[in-house]
């Protein structure tokens, strides 16, 4: 007969350096560290150590933390971040991610405003894609809302699968902003997500990046289909702790989201008893 086991699919965990703001890139490293995680995301934005290849290989090497993606600076905040052209900014999230070792390029899509660059992005992905190794995941992100109105501030869309790329990022808080069915969209993105943003919503306006279970989108259900399908990516957790009102605090949140993370990505398999 055949008896249940435990099985981990190949995804590693990672934190987001974002998920310890306000503090800085390099107590994520620690955080990482300490708790476990198979390795960081790097957010490339204001803090100058994220933009700073060499101090992120110093941090990786002496906290013994793989850079495993790096998020190219896409922000409204991260504008003039690695220069103002777009294009720049993602060949320098190239160069750092083939630098640092890490696999992936998480990639928003331009703002509405960014005209010459949304015309040419889905074409100029491609082309990018085509020179390297590193995967350019775009990822999926949301309408603008304000009390009873919506402005669309991404092009081509915000939703990415209405585009064609060769890897997409989801991300669940994203979806839950969007209030779209995220399980709908992973089906649309199929063998093409690389790529996982573990967060919870609540389908609030603002982008909330719960600690996964807070909220109400399918994180486990996520998981559970990520393992089944043998997913080889990176799971993600990008999470917002600006609320937590202390450092153990924000650890704390930090180490239950890697234990909800791992629970649901190891899956039930049944494997012959010898």
């Amino acid at each position: 007969m055949a008896e249940p086991v435990v099985r981990v699919p190949d995804a590693k965990v990672a934190l987001s350096t974002a998920s310890v703001y306000p503090e800085s890139t390099a107590t994520a490293f620690e955080i990482a560290a300490r708790l476990g995680y198979d390795g960081v995301e790097v957010m490339v934005w204001t803090d100058p150590v994220s933009q700073d290849i060499e101090a992120l290989r110093r941090l990786s090497d002496y906290h013994r933390v793989p850079i495993l993606a790096v998020h190219a600076p896409c922000l409204l905040i991260t504008q003039r971040v690695w220069s103002t052209d777009p294009w720049t900014k993602l060949q320098r999230a190239r160069s750092a991610a083939e630098k640092l070792g890490a696999s992936t390029v998480v990639v928003h899509p331009p703002f509405r405003w960014q005209r010459q660059y949304a015309r040419d992005f889905v074409a100029g992905i491609w082309r990018m894609s085509n020179e390297t190794d590193v995967r350019f995941a775009v990822e999926n992100m949301y309408p603008w809302r304000y009390r009873d109105r919506e402005m669309l501030a991404y092009a081509p869309d915000w939703d990415v699968t209405k585009d064609d790329y060769r890897h997409f990022t989801i991300d669940l808080s994203h979806a839950a902003t969007a209030r779209t069915d995220a399980l709908a969209m992973i089906d649309r993105m199929g063998d093409r997500l690389g790529h996982v943003h573990l967060a919870d919503g609540r389908g609030s306006a603002k982008d909330e990046h719960l600690v996964p279970g807070r909220g109400t989108q399918p994180c486990a259900e996520v998981l559970e289909r990520l393992a089944l399908t043998g997913f080889d990516g990176h799971v993600v957790i990008e999470v917002n702790t600006r609320r937590a009102m202390s450092s153990a605090e924000r650890e704390a949140d930090l180490a239950e989201a890697l234990a909800f993370t791992r629970l649901h990505l190891a899956s039930a398999a049944r494997v012959p008893r010898r």
